[in-house]
C-alpha cells in the first residue's frame, strides 16, 4: 500500500526482514517505507523475541521450581525426629498416610512410581521418590532418626527384602508389614518383623466379628475411627522419670482424677497383665492400655512418660 508493490514481493520484503535475513531490497524504497520498515523491525523482532524469552522463562522456572520444591522437602525430612516411614503410596499406603496424619504424627512416604508424584503433592505429604529397597533412599527418609517403617509394598519378596534392610540399619526401629499372603507371614517375623498384618484375614475376621460381637465392633468403631467421639483407646508407657514408678494403680489416682479405664499392662518383658489390681504397682518399662477421653489420656501421658 505504502510502495504499490505486487503481494509477492511485499509479503516477500515483510518475511525477510522479520527473520533478520535481509538478503536486500526488491525495490527502490522511498523515506515512508524506509519508516515502515524500522517500525516492523521493532514491533515485529521485538514481539518474536518476546516470545520466545517468555517459552525459555517458563521452562525455566518450571525446573527451578522443581528443584526448590525438592530441597525444601529434603531440607523438612532431614529435620524429623520419631517420624515414620511408609513405603508404598498405594490405596492402603494413602489412607495409613491419612490416619497417621490426623493424629498429628510426622510421615515421610517413600515411592518408586513417579506417577503418584501428583497425588502426594495434592496430599500435601513429605515424600521421597525412590525404591524403597534401596538403603540410600532409607537414608534420606531419615531411618536412623525414625520411630517406626511400615511396608506396604505390593511383594511379599519386596517387604521381606525391605524389613531386612530397615533392620540392618537401625535395628530397634519398629517394623510393621503386610502380608499379602498367609504362608508370608512367617517369613516376615523370620526377617525381623515386630508386627505383620494380613488384610485380607484381618478383613475376614472383622467380618466375623460384625456379625458375632456386633456392639464390640460398634465400641471399637468408636474409640478408634470415629472422630465425632471423644472416646479413644490409648498406649502410654511408663517411663523411668516418671513419679508413678513403685506407685499402686489404687494410689496413682488415674482411675479417678482422670476418668480412665485401665484394661491391660504390657510388662517389659512382653507379658500382659489384663484387668490389673488396684494393688498393682507400675514399673519402668510397662505399657499401659488405657480407654478414656482425649484430654485424660494425654494428662496420663504427661505423668507416665514426662
Amino acid at each position: 500500500m505504502i510502495e504499490g508493490w505486487s503481494f509477492i514481493d511485499a509479503l516477500y520484503m515483510t518475511v525477510i526482514t522479520l527473520a533478520t535475513v535481509g538478503y536486500g531490497e526488491v525495490h527502490e524504497i522511498s523515506p515512508e517505507g524506509r519508516l515502515f520498515t524500522v517500525i516492523l523491525i521493532f514491533l515485529g523482532v521485538g514481539f518474536f523475541l518476546y516470545v520466545v524469552g517468555n517459552v525459555i522463562q517458563f521452562l525455566v522456572e518450571g525446573r527451578i521450581r522443581h528443584v526448590l520444591g525438592r530441597r525444601i522437602l529434603d531440607k523438612q525430612i532431614s529435620k524429623l525426629k520419631n517420624h515414620f516411614i511408609v513405603c508404598g503410596y498405594g490405596r492402603m499406603g494413602q489412607a495409613l498416610c491419612g490416619y497417621l496424619i490426623q493424629r498429628y504424627l510426622d510421615v515421610v512416604v517413600v515411592e518408586q512410581n513417579p506417577d503418584r508424584v501428583p497425588v502426594m503433592d495434592k496430599d500435601d505429604i513429605l515424600y521421597i521418590v525412590g525404591g524403597a529397597t534401596d538403603e540410600d533412599t532409607l537414608m534420606k527418609a531419615g531411618i536412623k532418626r525414625a520411630r517406626g517403617i511400615i511396608s506396604v509394598l505390593g511383594s511379599d519378596a519386596d517387604n521381606v527384602f525391605l524389613v531386612l534392610i530397615a533392620k540392618r540399619l537401625n535395628p530397634d526401629i519398629f517394623v510393621v508389614a503386610r502380608a499379602n499372603q498367609n504362608e508370608s507371614e512367617k517369613t516376615l517375623y523370620d526377617a525381623g518383623t515386630d508386627k505383620v498384618v494380613s488384610p485380607f484375614a484381618l478383613g475376614a475376621r472383622r467380618m466375623a466379628h460384625a456379625i458375632l460381637r456386633p456392639t464390640v465392633i460398634h465400641f471399637l468403631e468408636l474409640a478408634f475411627t470415629d472422630d465425632s467421639t471423644d472416646i479413644h483407646v490409648e498406649e502410654i508407657p511408663v517411663s523411668v522419670s516418671s513419679k508413678l514408678v513403685d506407685v499402686s494403680l489404687q494410689d496413682s489416682g488415674l482411675r479417678q482424677d482422670f476418668d480412665l479405664i485401665i484394661i491391660s499392662i504390657k510388662k517389659a518383658d512382653g507379658s500382659m497383665c489384663f484387668n490389673p489390681k488396684a494393688s498393682y504397682r507400675f514399673e519402668a518399662g510397662d505399657t499401659i492400655v488405657a480407654v478414656g477421653n482425649s484430654k485424660g489420656l494425654m494428662q496420663t501421658a504427661k505423668i507416665l512418660n514426662p
